[in-house]
């Protein structure tokens, strides 16, 4: 199985609880089909670089799964049947992006690095 990443738009016209079914409805078809989820990450309503069918702003979501590769084209049709969806981008990782990915999770990257210690001869 292939790894993937998807971030899914939503209209910002939408409440809290309707955007989490939506998120919900997507993460049901992932399981249903084979799929297993690695993580899930709500970046909540954010400032669109552009606007998309006159709206500035939109819910942001980010899913990584594993998944068959058939299984894509059944979840980005579903994603384009639905008008609460403004934009999707689902992305194939590499090795590289999966270690990038783990890294991320297990907080490397939010360490400080250590203090140098000045020796005086």
């Amino acid at each position: 199985m292939q790894q993937y990443e998807i971030v899914i738009v939503l209209t910002p016209l939408l409440s809290d609880e309707t955007a989490k079914e939506a998120i919900a409805k997507y993460s049901k078809v992932l399981t249903d089909n084979g799929a297993e989820i690695v993580q899930e990450d709500n970046w909540g309503l954010r400032k669109l670089a552009y606007p998309i069918q006159k709206k500035t702003t939109g819910y942001y979501h980010l899913t990584e799964f594993k998944a068959p590769g058939d299984l894509i084209n059944k979840l980005e049709v579903e994603l384009r049947r639905d008008e609460r969806v403004l934009r999707f981008l689902t992305i194939a990782l590499d090795k590289h992006a999966i270690a990038y990915n783990d890294k991320k999770r297990s907080g490397a990257f939010n360490k400080k690095p250590a203090a140098k210690v000045e020796e005086n001869n």
